[in-house]
């Protein structure tokens, strides 16, 4: 019989945190949900409050915290450009003190964790598709910077733990994930463009939509961070769809989808802004036996579906 396991998700009432949760209580864990609410919200996890395998805890992991579980998946931090933009130095805090004490928790109930790192991490790479092995072309002081070098600092600190505590760290670099319970105004492509279709308005595009991505719907991308805290692999992993898409094939898409008469407007690309991004997702497959099945078309559309009970013209 599956023993049951208490687990820990900082960052929980986010989007991906709240999709989680509740996977892992469906699999009949015991769940503690932590989040301070500056981007996540209760309503992500209204349905699971009533669930005596859920408790959610409000609470910002740049101070201490400790509680007694088994695992620790660590996704607190700010995931678009407008949030962790919006106050780079807390984002800092966030992805390295957030981080620390995360560890320091680990380390004393002698839990597993895994850290919710980032494609970021690769910058605007020079190498295509990115692999694991690749250690990125960032920009230290740009308007990026906050988040990019936070999770790299994260990485680091998650492997000196393991290196001189012993802890066992798991470290997922998560690519473009999207689905329902996004924010809508987050500033991220996916609900960036479905929200605009919705209520009529232009899509806008940074540059001419050259630039490409690769999109991950959000139940892959669980089931992805499940496998990998189950696994014994403690190298960094890529988690992401490897179908690559440019911005201006996404936006024509999500325009089908809608059955929206709104335009395209093209703005100025923004600093830092990677021009490619997909994942070599060799090692998931290899040792995770992990594969995204979810096409972006179906994706989108639950998607869609989800944001047309929310947006209003």
């Amino acid at each position: 019989m599956k023993r049951r396991k208490r687990i820990l998700v900082t960052g929980g009432a986010g989007f991906l945190g709240s999709h989680l949760c509740e996977r892992l209580i469906k699999e009949g864990n015991e769940v503690i949900c932590l989040d301070n609410l500056f981007t996540g919200s209760r309503e992500n996890v209204d349905h699971l409050l009533d669930r005596h395998a859920f408790e959610f805890v409000r609470h910002d992991v740049c101070e201490r915290m400790i509680v007694e579980v088994d695992e620790v998946f660590h996704l607190a931090c700010p995931a678009s450009p407008i949030h962790y933009q919006r106050n780079p130095v807390r984002t800092i805090r966030t992805t390295v003190e957030g981080t620390l004490h995360a560890l320091d928790l680990a380390r004393e109930v002698r839990a597993k964790l895994l850290i919710a790192s980032t494609s970021e991490v690769y910058g605007d790479a020079r190498v295509h598709p990115q692999v694991e092995t690749y250690w990125g072309n960032v920009n230290p002081i740009g308007p990026r910077a906050c988040y990019d070098e936070g999770k790299r600092c994260a990485e680091a600190l998650a492997i000196a733990y393991a290196q001189q505590y012993g802890v066992g760290v798991r470290i997922a670099r998560i690519f473009n994930t999207y689905g329902p319970r996004m924010n809508e105004n987050d500033g991220r492509v996916v609900s960036n463009f479905i929200v605009q279709a919705l209520r009529g308005n232009p899509l806008t595009i940074y540059g001419r939509g050259e630039q490409t991505r690769s999109f991950c719907y959000v139940d892959d991308l669980v089931d992805g961070l499940i496998r990998l805290m189950a696994s014994d692999v403690t190298t960094p992993v890529n988690l992401g769809n490897p179908t690559e898409f440019t911005i201006g094939e996404l936006a024509e898409k999500v325009l089908k989808l809608t059955g929206s008469s709104s335009r395209i407007e093209y703005h100025d690309l923004p600093i830092d802004d990677p021009r490619q991004r997909r994942p070599d997702i060799t090692r998931a497959r290899e040792l995770l036996e992990w594969l995204p099945t979810i096409a972006l078309e179906a994706g989108l559309a639950r998607t869609v579906d989800y944001f047309r009970t929310r947006t209003t013209a």
